[in-house]
């Protein structure tokens, strides 16, 4: 899966939890922009590893804080 397929889906899963319309999500949004707090975060990343049927550990949950990091932390979690 390349990284426009996985920023799909990303914005996607983005748009379905926080409610908000996916165009208005680019890679340089940051959760902090789409209002995300610690729940949704949680929601995020648990929809996340679901999605792509991966398992982040707890170092790379903490990097992220924007569209990107979510895409490099599930690029890095599937190449490993």
């Amino acid at each position: 899966m390349d990284r426009s397929e996985i920023f799909e889906k990303v914005a996607d899963i983005a748009s379905d939890v926080l409610g908000i319309n996916a165009d208005e999500i680019t890679e340089e949004t940051t959760f902090d922009d789409l209002d995300a707090d610690s729940l949704d975060r949680l929601q995020l990343v648990t929809a996340f590893e679901d999605e792509f049927d991966i398992e982040m550990d707890e170092e790379r949950l903490l990097s992220i804080n924007s569209v990107a990091d979510a895409i490099n932390a599930i690029e890095a979690t599937q190449e490993a």
